[in-house]
């Protein structure tokens, strides 16, 4: 299973193309742009609590046979936040001083 690449930041909803070195995900796919990550969410996703790391990119070219962006084409389902922004601040505020290891 490829991992969902996700068309947009769910916090401000920037477009995040599959080749972007901009886009953070924690480890359930969560998707969000590294200045919201940098200066809203404090490195805390606010759906799982998680800590966040650079999207892979998919490679363009099919370097190995079936393995590529055209192969495994990234998701155009735009993902938003499920919460109000007061409530992802209140959430991010809370556990920002644990580390992503510690959580």
């Amino acid at each position: 299973m490829a991992l969902q690449l996700r068309p947009n930041c769910e916090y401000c909803d920037r477009d995040l193309p599959p080749n972007a070195t901009y886009a953070r995900i924690c480890s359930y796919e969560c998707t969000f742009c590294v200045d919201c990550v940098e200066t809203k969410l404090s490195n805390v996703c606010p759906n799982c609590g998680g800590g966040f790391v650079a999207r892979p990119i998919r490679p363009t070219q099919e370097w190995r046979s079936g393995v590529c962006v055209t192969k495994h084409v990234p998701s155009d389902k735009r993902v938003h936040l499920k919460y109000s922004l007061e409530d992802v601040a209140a959430h991010c505020a809370r556990i920002r001083g644990v580390p992503p290891e510690a959580r």
